[in-house]
């Protein structure tokens, strides 16, 4: 019934959006665009480049020069943005389509309208699901944005969770074996899934049977692992870890094999990053090519509150996130926080993992980024993401490094980078338009304004307000 209900519910906004064909969302959409006096950052890493235009064309960037030099076409729309930046659409690598509901086992619900709106409403232009609790819902949405009946960032869809005996909440499936694992790949792609999560209760069998089949098919895997360490899931082939170090339990003592052990937070808290233990992990990550994706905002909404850092109260209570969520959402999340003791080490292990994650990087690893928006309730879609580059920034990243992170690097795990996740001619024009300067204020980030996707200008601010109230109920 629930997913009937969520059905009618899809259709129902779809339908009504696409009678009024959005125009009221959009800021800009002329055929040339030239976005004259642009700073630009352009997800490389490179130094910004001042004084910039922009120019346009059929979803695509045609030229950038010096404004002073530029040569704009006849008849472009020319935006004086003096004062503004400019930044590649974020590439969000942990991005879900579902929020959670609560209860005990915990229930999530669908988010096909606002999550969509959101993460475009705040810059992020492309996303990888990273595991579905509803794969057609989600398949559906991508195909509706896709043929412009409906808003939102460009999709990869993750298929459902591949989850071994010991789930702790019935939207996901458990796994029967080794030839099951094999069958739900096949089946999923087949569907268009483009790749797969292996989740806290997979053996190594069924892991080995998943990466062997999903790679047969050009496709990847990531995890969530528990069970499984992450030198096995390395030597086994996997392509991604998901949470940097917080879901490892590689340094867990006795630990039993294919058994998600107790005890793997106090293990992290334990860890010398600077460890034989730890180094030779990340060594073995490395040489295998494993990507790690970092999610800090899903562990930082469980931190005692503080003024700045992690646990910021202007980022885990941010008026603006907490005023696009349902009043029950909002209720629930609020007496999440108010039940965290100001004892609990979490703000020790998200700082652990950032470690890991710069000691990570500063090895040659490739590292990504996510919002996860799962959790006590505290991490919204968009919202989220601009947390995630403050909160790299936090860990000792430069704001150029953080942006890379959070665009290109993305974009090259998907094998997108000849289109996506930095400035550059010839690239899709899938942008940010930032008043300020992010790479001397980080927080800059959240100011966005204009939201190219594929050359058209969504109003972000606009966007926001569409959906206001929406989180937690669609």
């Amino acid at each position: 019934m629930k997913l009937i209900l969520s059905l009618a519910v899809l259709a129902a906004l779809t339908l009504n959006a696409a009678s009024q064909d959005f125009r009221e969302l959009i800021r800009i959409s002329d055929p040339t665009i030239a976005l004259n006096n642009i700073r630009i950052i352009d997800g490389t890493g490179s130094a910004p480049l001042e004084g910039q235009t922009i120019v346009i064309s059929g979803g695509t960037i045609r030229s950038i020069a010096p404004t002073v030099s530029a040569a704009i076409p006849p008849g472009a729309r020319v935006l004086d943005l003096t004062g503004y930046t400019v930044v590649p659409g974020l590439v969000g690598m942990h991005n879900h389509l579902f929020f959670p509901e609560g209860g005990n086992p915990p229930i999530y619900s669908d988010m096909p309208i606002s999550f969509p709106r959101l993460y475009l409403a705040l810059g992020v232009t492309t996303i990888r699901t990273t595991g579905s609790v509803t794969p057609y819902t989600d398949l559906e949405v991508k195909k509706r944005i896709d043929a412009g009946r409906m808003i939102g960032p460009k999709m990869h869809i993750t298929a459902p969770y591949l989850e071994g005996k010991g789930a702790f909440t019935p939207v996901m499936r458990e796994l029967t074996g080794v030839e099951d694992a094999r069958r739900m790949v096949n089946f999923w792609a087949d569907q268009g899934a483009t790749s797969f999560k292996a989740y806290m209760n997979i053996s190594r069998a069924e892991l080995r049977a998943a990466v062997e089949e999903a790679h047969k098919r050009k496709l990847k895997v990531t995890g969530h692992l528990c069970s499984v360490t992450y030198k096995e899931a390395a030597d086994i082939g996997i392509d991604n870890l998901e949470h940097g170090l917080m879901a490892s339990t590689d340094f867990v003592a006795n630990k039993q094999a294919d058994v998600c052990p107790q005890g793997g937070s106090a293990s992290l808290l334990n860890l010398d990053i600077n460890s034989a233990a730890a180094q030779e992990t990340i060594k073995k990550l490395v040489e295998k090519k494993v990507a790690i994706t970092s999610t800090l905002p899903v562990f930082e909404a469980s931190a005692p509150i503080t003024q700045t850092g992690i646990g910021a109260a202007s980022a885990v209570l941010n008026p603006r996130m907490l005023n696009t969520m349902s009043v029950d959402a909002r209720n629930r999340y609020l007496t999440n926080r108010a039940r965290i003791p100001s004892t609990a080490p979490t703000a020790v292990l998200v700082r652990k993992s950032m470690d890991f994650e710069r000691a990570f990087v500063r090895a040659g690893g490739l590292l990504i980024a996510g919002l996860d928006p799962t959790g006590n309730g505290g991490v919204v879609a968009g919202f989220g993401d601009h947390r995630e580059v403050e909160l790299l920034v936090e860990a000792g990243f430069t704001p150029l490094e953080a942006i890379k992170i959070a665009t290109l690097n993305g974009a090259i795990f998907l094998g997108e980078d000849s289109r996506i996740g930095s400035v550059a001619v010839g690239k899709q024009a899938d942008l940010m338009v930032i008043k300020g300067n992010p790479a001397v204020n980080i927080a800059d980030i959240e100011k966005v304004e204009i939201v190219f996707k594929d050359g058209v200008g969504w109003d972000s601010e606009r966007l926001i307000d569409s959906v206001r109230g929406f989180v937690g109920i669609r």
